[in-house]
């Protein structure tokens, strides 16, 4: 009889230490990626009329991330922290920013918001699989 007691302690010790070893969810490369790869195309989509969003794409992989996240063993509520934090805003509209920039995009210019979703979307990359040209 002591052993089931024993069996529920150890398991739950052995929940309790996967939980406490989870890295920040910013620093899991999958989810921050796919995270950033949605934000730079919602801009992309934003700035430039000739270009929309796969909606149903997007929202099915978006439920995906979280489904991983959650696999991976965040809860739910570590999941929404990340995603409302408004320093991982700040940090991946800094990333976005960047990654704009060194790609010729400029605010100034709305077509080089067109230029660079045709080319996501040409290389089949996963910012262009959540575009479509119109």
């Amino acid at each position: 009889m002591r052993l089931i007691p024993t069996l529920i302690a150890t398991s739950m010790l052995a929940s309790a230490s996967m939980a406490a070893a989870l890295q920040p969810l910013r620093e899991v490369k999958e989810i921050d990626d796919g995270l950033f790869a949605v934000a730079v195309a919602d801009e992309i989509r934003q700035q430039c009329d000739g270009i929309s969003a796969r909606l149903f794409r997007a929202l099915g992989y978006i439920n995906t991330l979280e489904s991983r996240a959650k696999e991976l063993g965040y809860s739910e509520q570590e999941i929404k922290a990340y995603v409302k934090s408004p320093e991982e805003k700040a940090r991946m509209r800094a990333r976005g920013e960047a990654y704009l920039k060194a790609n010729g995009v400029s605010y100034a210019d709305k077509e080089t918001f067109c230029t660079l979703g045709r080319a996501e979307i040409e290389k089949g990359t996963l910012i262009g699989q959540l575009l479509r040209a119109k």
